[in-house]
């Protein structure tokens, strides 16, 4: 296997995984924001008031691309695995 398969592979694996992360840090990151901004304006400085919405639309971001999520992983993996006899005979 030659150095540069070795960093296309890596490239993929970095892909996949940015893509299956993205939906799920997006969601926390703009609930977050939302959650910071009323807090700051209210002046209500409540620990649960940040984390529950935030845990709530995760899960719900996570039933809408758990799908999706699901589907692209089990690509990536068979595509890996039928590339593993070219990997060995270093073609």
């Amino acid at each position: 296997m030659t150095d540069t398969k070795i960093v296309e592979l890596s490239m993929q694996a970095m892909t996949i995984a940015a893509k299956l992360g993205a939906p799920i840090l997006l969601t926390a990151l703009i609930v977050g924001f939302v959650v910071s901004l009323f807090q700051s304006v209210t002046q209500i400085q409540e620990q649960t008031l940040s984390f529950v919405p935030k845990a709530a639309a995760i899960g719900i971001a996570l039933l809408f691309a758990g799908n999706w999520m699901l589907h692209e992983m089990v690509t990536y993996t068979e595509q890996l695995y039928a590339q593993i006899p070219n990997l060995i005979n270093g073609a």
